[in-house]
């Protein structure tokens, strides 16, 4: 193994040891619920979005190493962002974990660029991306900048 792939071994495991953001948010805008049922991983993701940025983001659930650290290396990368700019750092994400060269907007998320050779963990790292498109893209208001306050990817 080399010296590289030890260190984003490392923050993998770290990440699941001590996954960042994890436990509800009382004044999340948006709540989207994400199953894997080929492994059992679940994830809760909430959001608080305001005038188009993600000011918080947070994570529940179980799973494995990979799906965890995934979530908690996201919620990392989510604050600040605008919506549009989250969603494209999602299809950035998806890219690396299909097997393309890791952006440079990714930072820490590369640890996770292995799980390409993995296949049957494809889905374990992208589940709370994929939740996360679900909870922003289905939000009930047009312009996805306003809190949400009805059904689907809010609360």
């Amino acid at each position: 193994m080399s010296f590289l792939e030890s260190l984003y071994q490392a923050v993998v495991l770290e990440h699941y040891r001590h996954p960042h953001n994890h436990g509800p948010l009382a004044d999340a805008t948006h709540r989207q619920e994400g199953v894997n049922p080929s492994c059992g991983d679940e994830l809760t993701l909430h959001l608080r979005v305001e005038d188009g940025r993600i000011g918080d983001a947070r994570f529940e659930g179980e799973g494995c190493a990979i799906s965890q650290a995934s979530a908690s290396l996201m919620t990392d990368a989510l604050k600040g962002r605008t919506v549009d700019a989250a969603l494209e750092l999602a299809r950035d994400f998806k890219a690396m974990i299909r097997g393309e060269a890791p952006s440079s907007e990714l930072g820490d998320l590369a640890a996770l660029q292995g799980v390409s050779k993995l296949h049957a963990r494809v889905k374990c790292a992208t589940l709370a991306w994929t939740t996360l498109e679900a909870a922003l893209l289905d939000a009930p208001e047009p312009d996805r900048s306003r809190p949400s306050s009805g059904s689907g990817g809010g609360l």
